[in-house]
């Protein structure tokens, strides 16, 4: 089993960064691709940015495009997400996720976290 565990969410105000990071632990692989979805109230869950497990390529949804960075540390087993530019309407809670195979989709990951909270003030 693999273990995810987000931090690095809170109030910020629009224009304003953030680094949200996801900490791995269990049976880990760095063959794993990577994800960040997010869900805001009353919306459903949606694709933020994933990673590939080996080439590590980035991929990202067109709202996040040139305002977030997806990254990986396979020597801590962790992932990072770095947010600049915030707007508003990222204000969701953001999740991490693990997949066998890389997955540009808000649901059908293998491994979830409990996800961080990303308010953005405007």
């Amino acid at each position: 089993q693999v273990q995810l565990v987000e931090s690095g969410g809170g109030l910020v105000q629009a224009g304003g960064s953030l680094r949200l990071s996801c900490a791995a632990s269990g049976r880990t692989s760095s063959s794993y691709a990577m994800g960040w979805l997010r869900q805001a109230p009353g919306k459903e869950r949606e694709f933020v940015a994933a990673i590939s497990g080996r080439s590590g390529s980035a991929y990202y949804a067109d709202s996040v495009k040139g305002r977030f960075t997806i990254s990986r540390d396979n020597a801590k087993n962790t992932v990072y997400l770095q947010m600049n530019s915030l707007k508003p309407e990222d204000t969701a809670v953001y999740y991490c996720a693990a997949t066998k195979r890389l997955l540009l989709a808000g649901t059908g990951y293998d491994y979830w976290g409990q996800g961080t909270q990303v308010t953005v003030s405007s």
